[in-house]
C-alpha cells in the first residue's frame, strides 16, 4: 500500500475511490468510475465486481447511482489507448473521473486500486492519493466504482454487439475468448478493436513493443 501523504485519524474527510474496468480486452474502451460514498450508505451490498453475480451487479449499481453522495464515469477509447498504451490510459480514465467527482464535492484523499497512482494526470498536486493493491475488495469507494466501471463498460460492449455481431461482444465483452480469437481471424479488427494488442496466434501489428495483456 502506497501512501503519499498522512492525515490524522481525527479529520473528517472526503474519501472518493476508483476504479478501471477493461484493460485486459482487445477491444473497446478502458473505463474507470469515482465515488464518494455516504456514511449511511448499506455497504453490505459491496464486494469485488468479480466476485458478483450478474443480479448482484446491477442491483449494487442502482443503489450506489442512487446513494452516492458524487459519482463519475469515463471512458478512454481504444484509438486513445493505442496512442499512450493501456496503463496510462487506465490512469487517465480514473483521473477524469476523479476530477468530475470533485466538481461536486471537494475531495481530501483519492483512493486507487492496485499499485500504480494517477497522480501524472492530476493537475491539483495538494490531493492526498493512496494506492490500495486488491483495493476493490478492501475499500468501500473503490468496491463501488469497480462496480460502476464494470457495469457501464459491459453495458458499452453490448451496445457494441449490435452492431458487430459477429465478434461476440455482448458475450465475451472483448476480451480474448476462443471465439473472439477466432473471428478476428476470420473477419479482420472493428474500428473498436486495439491495434497494439495481439494474440498468441494472431500478430495485429509488426514489429510494435505491446503491452502485455
Amino acid at each position: 500500500m502506497e501512501m503519499e501523504e498522512l492525515f490524522s485519524f481525527n479529520e473528517v474527510l472526503t474519501i472518493c475511490g476508483t476504479d478501471e474496468a477493461g484493460r485486459g480486452p482487445l477491444a473497446g474502451p478502458v473505463t474507470a468510475a469515482a465515488v464518494v460514498l455516504p456514511k449511511d450508505f448499506p455497504f453490505e451490498i459491496l464486494a469485488d465486481s468479480k466476485k458478483l453475480s450478474h443480479n448482484k451487479l446491477i442491483e449494487a449499481e442502482k443503489v450506489i447511482r442512487e446513494k452516492a453522495v458524487a459519482f463519475s464515469i469515463s471512458f478512454i477509447s481504444n484509438e486513445e489507448i493505442d496512442e499512450i498504451n493501456i496503463l496510462n490510459a487506465a490512469l487517465k480514465a480514473m483521473a477524469n473521473s476523479y476530477k468530475e467527482v470533485n466538481k461536486i464535492i471537494h475531495v481530501d484523499k483519492l483512493m486507487v486500486d492496485g499499485n500504480r497512482s494517477p497522480r501524472k494526470f492530476i493537475e491539483d498536486s495538494s490531493l492526498a492519493i493512496e494506492t490500495v493493491v486488491k483495493g476493490d475488495s478492501k475499500i468501500h469507494e473503490i468496491m463501488a466504482a469497480s462496480i460502476l466501471a464494470k457495469t457501464a463498460r459491459d453495458r458499452f460492449m453490448e451496445s457494441l454487439d449490435k452492431e458487430y455481431p459477429q465478434y461476440g461482444f455482448s458475450k465475451n465483452k472483448g476480451y480474448p475468448s476462443k471465439e473472439h480469437q477466432e473471428a478476428i481471424i476470420k473477419y479482420g479488427l472493428s474500428p473498436y478493436h486495439r491495434k497494439t494488442f495481439h494474440l498468441k496466434n494472431v500478430k495485429i501489428k509488426e514489429e510494435q513493443d505491446l503491452f502485455p495483456l
